[in-house]
């Protein structure tokens, strides 16, 4: 592979980090607080690559071989990640991690109940929370529409570094809640069912909803 097209590569590879930074295209691969990591990985990268661009083209010529057609094709991926912008993982990803929730931590700690709990800690509290903070308590929860036969769920998917690891979370929806595709975003409203949670059905608690509503999709469709 030649100098030039090596340098130009990186040049392509760091603007591609820069490109997917500067919105919210990043929050589809990493957490949030990665950001920043992104930016400086792409500008490194794009510095680097200048560098050896300038220092190449102020000395002598060097003698290579070949045309150098063939490394052109690793563009093909750097155009991807600059230009095409990926749904993040939904349904189809929930569905073929299994039945049950992977995402259940053991705890005999909580705080005081919030307005609106993430899915993660919905899970958690229905199945580890003794102290019943959920007994009768409306809580909301925002997730995507996860069809499982004639049943409604409600699914987040959690991650700890990147979508590579994402695990899903999930709540059964009982009550009228619409009929809605899978990955349709949902705020829901509504009452845990004490004890739906078990190990037999895979921790998956059921909340009895009294009120559904469609939602956008977040920009950031993840929970930590």
């Amino acid at each position: 592979m030649r100098r030039d097209t090596q340098h130009v590569l990186l040049v392509l590879l760091g603007g591609a980090l820069l490109r997917i930074a500067a919105d919210d295209t990043y929050l589809r691969y990493v957490r949030p607080s990665h950001r920043w990591l992104l930016l400086a990985a792409g500008a490194v990268i794009v510095a680097l690559a200048l560098v050896g661009l300038v220092r190449d083209r102020a000395g002598p010529p060097e003698h290579e071989h070949g045309h150098g057609h063939g490394p052109w094709l690793l563009l093909a991926p750097v155009l991807v990640i600059a230009l095409v912008v990926p749904p993040a993982l939904g349904a189809d990803a929930v569905s073929r991690a299994g039945a049950g929730n992977a995402v259940v931590q053991e705890s005999d700690v909580f705080g005081p109940l919030p307005a609106e709990l993430s899915v993660a800690e919905f899970v958690q509290r229905a199945v580890w929370d003794t102290s019943g903070s959920l007994d009768g308590r409306e809580v909301a929860l925002t997730g995507f529409v996860l069809r499982r036969g004639a049943a409604t769920e409600l699914a987040r998917l959690t991650i700890a570094c990147c979508a590579a690891d994402a695990r899903p979370v999930r709540v059964r929806l009982v009550g009228d809640v619409g009929d809605h595709a899978a990955d349709t975003w949902l705020q829901v409203r509504g009452v845990l069912q004490a004890g739906s949670a078990t190990a037999t059905n895979g921790h998956v608690p059921a909340l009895t909803v009294s009120e559904a509503r469609t939602i956008p999709p977040p920009p950031d469709p993840y929970e930590y």
